[in-house]
């Protein structure tokens, strides 16, 4: 065998770029639910596979903390690596997209946009208010999961995509699609929701409520205009810290981690008792979390969440809030997921069954817990085969109507 003497980094090529598309002015702004407006409004962008199959577009929506790099290698991460000697990091779901993956870019174009209000290359708290040239910081507006669905649509248009073939996300980016569903209907020709709901729980609005209260409460918050400061860094922290327990299982946790300890040389000026591994994987988590996210962006974000209930412009009734849906549904769920549980995309698929929608529904089983849509050996084992499964069935279809 020959010796690879390429650093990491050399033997990836920067396959993936982040465009970024900026709309609305004074005459023209983007009108939130709110009745407010905002502009103008970057949205920063990815695109997978060939334009020329923009009748094929697959629209991937991301999680709560996720981007637009949903794929792929980006050039400053491919050079930091070989700078750092280690091997670079892809794009969050890097294993579901590409050349003969489940979503299979040879066969479809794939878009995935930042959200707004996020921190990632969209327009969000941390970006320039032109009215001051300073940070929007505390005087961002509060948004809604239907503004962020309206947003994409903005960016759907820009592109040329007219009716998307299948729009797909995990957690948050499985409430969008269904947004989508039901707000535009004439634009989606199928939806594929994972690990999401209808409507947050008290448990989950609880949650949410803490780890914003550990942000506001931290003295670098100041009120939100922190930008010029440190900010408040402990307090971003333990948001994660609570956030990542409830993406996890109890098994997950159990395994990984258990009662071990964390081995380290202790000094004689150290009297802290031994570290629990699953204290420093947690310290960990909030710690990087807070060199990629804004908190103003985790507390615009969490409180859309909270507030967004599918049915309510529908007198509460689930049914009728799918009655105007036009798409084919694969819907999934996994039995471990104690965040978004299997229930609550069973009461998806009852409500989308009770209008005649075609829906196929899949509880994976697994003990990864509510992040399962991220893990390489659940996406390898059964999400990748049923996600493809379902594309490609999809596309012949439309290829046998076409012809018909």
């Amino acid at each position: 065998m020959e010796k690879n003497d390429t650093s990491p980094g050399e033997r990836y090529t920067p396959v993936t770029e982040t465009r970024f598309y900026t709309f609305g002015d004074a005459k023209n702004p983007f009108v939130l639910t709110s009745g407010k407006t905002l502009f103008p409004i970057t949205i920063a962008y990815e695109t997978y596979g060939d334009p020329k199959n923009k009748h094929r577009a697959i629209l991937v929506l991301h999680a709560l903390t996720g981007d637009a790099h949903a794929a792929g290698y980006t050039r400053e991460e491919t050079e930091k690596a070989r700078e750092e000697g280690r091997e670079p990091k892809p794009g969050w779901w890097h294993t579901m997209i590409g050349p003969g993956k489940p979503i299979d870019t040879d066969t479809f174009f794939v878009i995935c946009s930042n959200v707004l209000g996020g921190c990632r290359g969209t327009t969000g708290p941390s970006s320039i208010d032109p009215a001051s040239g300073r940070p929007y910081g505390s005087l961002f507006p509060a948004i809604t999961l239907r503004d962020m669905v309206n947003a994409q649509a903005r960016l759907m248009d820009f592109l040329g995509i007219e009716k998307i073939f299948c729009i797909i996300g995990g957690s948050m980016g499985g409430i969008q699609a269904l947004e989508w569903a039901i707000s535009r209907p004439d634009r989606v020709r199928s939806v594929i929701p994972i690990a999401c709901t209808v409507r947050h729980s008290a448990q989950n609005i609880a949650f949410y409520e803490v780890g914003r209260h550990a942000i506001t409460s931290d003295l670098g918050y100041d009120g939100g205009d922190y930008y010029e400061s440190e900010g408040p860094h402990r307090g971003l922290a333990m948001a994660r810290m609570m956030a990542h327990i409830t993406y996890m299982s109890e098994k997950s946790l159990q395994e990984r981690f258990a009662r071990r300890l964390q081995i380290h040389e202790a000094s004689p000026e150290d009297e802290d008792f031994p570290q629990f591994q699953v204290n420093s994987y947690l310290m960990h988590q909030g710690s990087s979390f807070v060199d990629r996210f804004d908190a103003n962006s985790y507390i615009v974000i969490t409180r859309a969440l909270d507030y967004y209930d599918i049915s309510a412009d529908f007198e509460d009734d689930l049914s009728q809030a799918f009655s105007g849906v036009d798409a084919e549904f694969l819907v999934i769920s996994f039995s471990s997921d104690w965040h978004y549980p299997s229930r609550d995309s069973k009461t998806i698929v009852n409500a989308l069954r009770a209008n005649d929608i075609d829906v196929t529904y899949s509880d994976i089983s697994t003990d990864w817990g509510h992040d399962s849509f991220l893990i390489k050996e659940v996406i390898d084992g059964k999400l990748g085969p049923l996600v493809h499964s379902f594309l490609n069935n999809l596309d012949r279809e439309l290829a046998d109507a076409n012809h018909a």
